[in-house]
């Protein structure tokens, strides 16, 4: 193992060197730049060589909220409503399928192998979360352009909504065939409270960005204004228990609507995103536990491989119902596959609701953000070349 005296700047300095270095080996291969971020990360941490502890990674989350507070801003530039006077509700229909279907195969695969119904729920609440962190990178990486690309911006965005719907009322059927005591009404109201309040905040933040725009016209200001009203954003979100991702999105959203200079907003917010995503996945990479892979069990598997065809099914019903492209119907669902932030947490919140099987669960999604989050940004990648959205 490796000295671990080593102070934090230098800790993040090869954090950016080893991300950097195997970024490049995996471009080699063919594998997206977010790959060898997240096996630079489970290289220095506590799985292999254990540079990077939990204490060090557990005193770094400002880097991963920040990241997750410039992807959401990002995410919300696409949300402009000249692209949805085009698309109609697409995005949204897909979204709510993909999630619902999440939900439905994994919970109803497991009842099939003999788990135990409470159980069987609320594993399958936490299918429905997706990680747009991994799929922005790609994205942004091979400068994806086309049909599939817009709307799985929008699905990834819409889904961290859908998510926390589905998860909040198979916890509350969970809950009233397991006999809590907890009120029903209270677990539906509370995700409809955290999503509309972030909506509404973000929105208030997004008008409040415009006014100094007008007064500050050079580039430094700008850039400090965007860190500014993002770093707000994330404050504001811990404060009143509010998504993150939703309330950064419904900022950037109102943004991109509103103002005319959004495109150069974000070229200069693209400027110092780099290394923050950078250390965001090989701290995510570090957060992996390749302990989790032997404690799996039968269940871990069955979630791990049905939570995919459940995403794949609803992607392509959706796509279908709302007669969006064939190649949406066709790539959409594959591309949705990472899973991290919202799983872990959600896994969080039901070891709470339910400490019987806490470790279980807990063991199971961290596990499946392991597979999910080497693998997805690949698949990605895959399914946006053969949609012919990315050009080499």
């Amino acid at each position: 193992m490796l000295d671990l005296s080593l102070n934090t700047f230098i800790k993040l300095a090869i954090m950016i060197f080893t991300g950097m270095a195997l970024g490049r080996l995996v471009k080699k291969v063919k594998l997206p730049n977010v790959t060898g971020y997240l096996l630079a990360g489970l290289l220095l941490g506590p799985a292999v060589l254990g540079l990077l502890n939990e204490e060090f990674l557990s005193s770094t989350t400002i880097i991963s909220d920040a990241a997750l507070g410039f992807i959401a801003f990002s995410i919300g530039n696409e949300f402009k409503i000249s692209y949805f006077k085009r698309v109609g509700a697409t995005p949204i229909i897909i979204a709510i399928f993909e999630s619902l279907f999440a939900v439905v195969f994994v919970t109803t695969a497991l009842l099939l192998i003999g788990c135990d119904p409470t159980f069987s729920l609320v594993l399958g609440s936490i299918a429905a979360a997706t990680a747009p962190a991994a799929t922005i990178m790609v994205i942004k990486q091979y400068k994806a352009r086309g049909p599939v690309t817009e709307t799985l911006l929008s699905v990834v965005a819409i889904d961290d909504a859908t998510a926390l719907i589905m998860y909040s009322i198979s916890i509350a059927i969970a809950t009233a065939i397991a006999g809590s005591g907890a009120k029903i009404s209270e677990l539906i109201l509370k995700p409809v409270i955290e999503i509309g309040g972030a909506l509404v905040v973000g929105a208030i933040l997004g008008f409040l960005f415009l006014l100094p725009l007008k007064f500050f016209k050079k580039d430094g200001n700008r850039l400090c204004i965007v860190i500014a009203f993002i770093f707000v954003g994330l404050g504001l979100s811990q404060l009143c228990g509010f998504s993150a991702l939703l309330l950064c999105m419904s900022m950037g959203a109102i943004v991109a609507n509103f103002s005319h200079d959004v495109t150069h907003i974000m070229k200069l917010s693209d400027k110092i995103t780099p290394p923050i995503f950078m250390l965001f996945f090989v701290a995510s990479g570090a957060e992996l536990k390749l302990s989790a892979l032997p404690a799996v069990g039968v269940a871990g598997i069955v979630y791990i491989l049905v939570r995919v065809l459940g995403k794949m099914f609803g992607a392509s019903l959706g796509a279908v119902i709302s007669h969006a492209d064939k190649k949406i119907r066709k790539y959409l669902g594959p591309a949705l596959i990472p899973q991290a932030g919202v799983a872990i947490g959600l896994s969080l919140a039901a070891s709470t609701a339910f400490p019987e099987y806490g470790t279980e669960i807990r063991t199971i999604i961290l596990c499946g953000t392991l597979v999910y989050e080497l693998v997805g940004p690949f698949i990605s990648k895959t399914c946006l070349k053969k949609a012919g959205e990315i050009k080499e």
